[in-house]
């Protein structure tokens, strides 16, 4: 078979009711362009065993690949496998839940081929409950916070890529995935363009709080060193103000001011310096850990079970 002009890359997790027709809407809508393309669906561990349905799929439909993880990896790590598998001169990657328009792809494409290597889909209205939004808004600024950049937080993983924008992405190996802000890294020229945000076909987003939260806290970890920047300056403030505490101290002693020493100023300063230590060694000791796990060398994935009937 030819090379295929799309691969477009969904990652499944909690969706086993709306494969068939995420499938069949990405059909409809990428055959008004082109009949050369394929589909990579990639279970991500789902739990409600999705992998039947895939599976089912991919047997009678030779423009559908199905990938199964060995285990629940996470959304980004189950894209990255997706990716690694795509052949098209143009990837799109976009969520399973129909959030993310299919019929947005021929659009999509017709902005990339005005000589864009990526073209990224900003929501122009989310939606999504109020509780995404505002944990979304939340992450969206801690983030571009403590990494100095600015990431606009209509933008999830749906867009479209240029072959070689894929190819460089996958030379990045880090074990923390977040596909956003790393195919963002590798450059190229980029664009965005606004598109329908649809409300979610079935279910509910398999992401709590918890997991936002934890999402976040990585990717600030991973990909920044301004918190550790942030406690040298702290550091240094509190000596500062230490040294004045000290001065004036010093000054009331000499005048005769202070008979005994302060109770409360040595128990408050003590509690304070051993809090600000704890979090201190706490921060290094993430860092650490992150480093510990990128020189074990794991792989990003492991693949238990592939069906390819493309010929």
């Amino acid at each position: 078979m030819n090379t295929p002009l799309f691969s477009i890359v969904s990652p499944v997790y909690k969706a086993r009711n709306i494969i068939h027709e995420l499938v069949s809407q990405i059909e409809n809508s990428v055959l008004g362009i082109t009949d050369n393309f394929e589909i990579i669906l990639v279970d991500d561990g789902c739990p409600e065993n999705s992998w039947e349905i895939i599976e089912e799929i991919a047997k009678s439909n030779k423009r559908v690949t199905g990938i199964k993880l060995s285990r629940n990896f996470g959304q980004h790590h189950a894209i990255t496998a997706g990716l690694d598998f795509a052949q098209g001169d143009w990837v799109i990657v976009m969520d399973c839940d129909l959030q993310d328009n299919p019929h947005e792809i021929i659009n999509l494409y017709n902005k990339a081929i005005q000589g864009y290597d990526i073209v990224f889909a900003a929501r122009s209205e989310r939606k999504d409950s109020l509780f995404k939004k505002l944990t979304g808004l939340v992450f969206s600024k801690v983030y571009n916070f403590f990494s100095g950049l600015e990431i606009d937080r209509r933008i999830g993983n749906f867009g479209i890529y240029s072959k070689k924008s894929i190819d460089a992405y996958k030379k990045l190996k880090e074990p923390f995935r977040l596909f956003g802000p790393l195919i963002n890294w590798v450059g190229f020229k980029k664009t965005t363009l606004e598109i329908e945000h649809q409300n979610r076909f079935q279910g509910k987003s398999s992401y709590s709080f918890n997991k936002l939260l934890n999402l976040a806290f990585e990717a600030i970890i991973v990909n920044t060193d301004k918190p550790l920047r942030i406690l040298v300056k702290l550091g240094f403030f509190i000596c500062f103000i230490s040294l004045l505490i000290i001065f004036y101290y010093l000054l009331q002693y000499f005048q005769g001011k202070i008979e005994q020493p302060g109770f409360m100023t040595t128990i408050l300063s003590l509690w304070l310096i051993c809090g600000l230590l704890m979090f201190s060694i706490g921060i290094l000791g993430i860092y650490l850990t992150k480093i510990f796990t990128g020189i074990r060398n794991r792989p990003i994935y492991i693949i238990e079970t592939k069906i390819y009937n493309q010929e």
